[in-house]
């Protein structure tokens, strides 16, 4: 069988995860680079592979099955439309748009077209967040009813130097670093109904905060506490303590995410189940198990399920309707951090033009 072409639009820190992936993936091979960087065409040397001036370029090539864009925020909507208009299938990073209204979009087009559009949420690739969600579809914890998330990242000034990442409305924790989050609590308790929130630029003094907390109330019932600061230090993130990047994250043994239901509690990443050996009730005993689980690089499976989506056999596992709605969050934590009041989070129709893709 014949490797699967992958292209790249964006060669910064994810875009070369990407690169690296796909060189150890057997099965795939990078046909191309897009990056208008002074660095990208010795990495392109580095892999063989030719670089190409803009994305119409590699796209006349036609010597790709599908793209991974990994560009700077404000460029996903217009390079993954190009991308798709041309009947190539596209791996996003996250988040999907700037703007909700960017979001819906871009839907619109691959709704049109019937080209797949999968969103680089990549946690949902990783195997402990497969079993913890397998462990609540199968009750193990009972209905799940509260969930507690802390994300702390210190990150040293250099970090602040590429001018996006202060930029309002671009930049900061929120939309960086917390949508992950916000994907896995979609993932786990399914649509968000309202938020209450608070942030602060307090510690930095930068255009975009540095710390924040959020309280999502879910429309089964759920309530989620989250806080994100990248001023604060801390092994208490997924990052720093699920070891999917140990280039560039040590992992420390620590949980970062405790889930809890009418019948057990789970945190993670450990996968440690705990549950009443008898009688449930805080009077006795709990007592504690870790679930199984097979390791696998995250990426690793995020691009070999992009290929088996390329190739039809597969639906996006994270649809752009799905990121729609955690960007669709985002907003409501910002609206509410500022207005100091509960904030309903925008809903979306059923027949919201969802790029014809299969939601998890």
């Amino acid at each position: 069988m014949a490797d699967v072409n992958i292209g790249i639009v964006g060669a910064g820190i994810i875009g070369l995860t990407h690169i690296e992936t796909i060189r150890r993936t057997p099965g795939f091979r990078l046909s191309g680079i897009v990056d208008p960087g002074p660095r990208t065409p010795e990495i392109a040397a580095a892999q063989q592979v030719p670089l190409f001036e803009n994305v119409e370029a590699m796209i006349a090539l036609g010597n790709v099955d599908g793209v991974i864009v990994a560009t700077p925020n404000e460029l996903h909507v217009p390079v993954s439309t190009t991308l798709i208009e041309a009947g190539i299938p596209v791996l996003l990073e996250k988040p999907i748009a700037n703007t909700v209204e960017e979001a819906l979009q871009l839907l619109a087009v691959a709704d049109r077209t019937g080209i797949p559009l999968l969103v680089g949420h990549h946690r949902r690739h990783n195997p402990i967040i497969r079993a913890a969600k397998k462990a609540i579809s199968e009750g193990s914890i009972g209905r799940l009813v509260t969930a507690s998330v802390i994300c702390t990242l210190y990150k040293g000034d250099d970090y602040f130097g590429a001018a996006w990442r202060v930029q309002p409305g671009v930049g900061g924790p929120l939309l960086i670093n917390l949508i992950h989050e916000i994907d896995l609590m979609h993932h786990f308790f399914g649509d968000v109904a309202s938020v209450s929130a608070a942030s602060s630029n307090a510690m930095r003094g930068l255009a975009v905060e540095d710390t924040a907390a959020a309280i999502l109330q879910f429309e089964n019932g759920g309530i989620a506490s989250l806080a994100v600061s990248d001023t604060a230090v801390g092994p208490w993130a997924w990052d720093l303590s699920a070891g999917e990047n140990t280039e560039r994250f040590p992992a420390h043994p620590v949980q970062s995410h405790f889930l809890s239901g009418t019948e057990g509690g789970l945190s993670l990443p450990d996968l440690a189940h705990w549950s009443h050996a008898g009688e449930k009730s805080w009077n006795h005993e709990l007592r504690r198990k870790i679930l199984p689980l097979a390791a696998e690089d995250p990426y690793g499976a995020q691009i070999r399920h992009f290929g088996a989506v390329i190739a039809g056999k597969e639906s996006p596992l994270v649809s752009g309707l799905e990121a729609t709605k955690n960007l669709a969050t985002i907003d409501a934590i910002r609206k509410a951090a500022e207005s100091g009041c509960v904030t309903p989070v925008r809903s979306f129709a059923k027949d919201q033009p969802a790029g014809r893709e299969a939601s998890s």
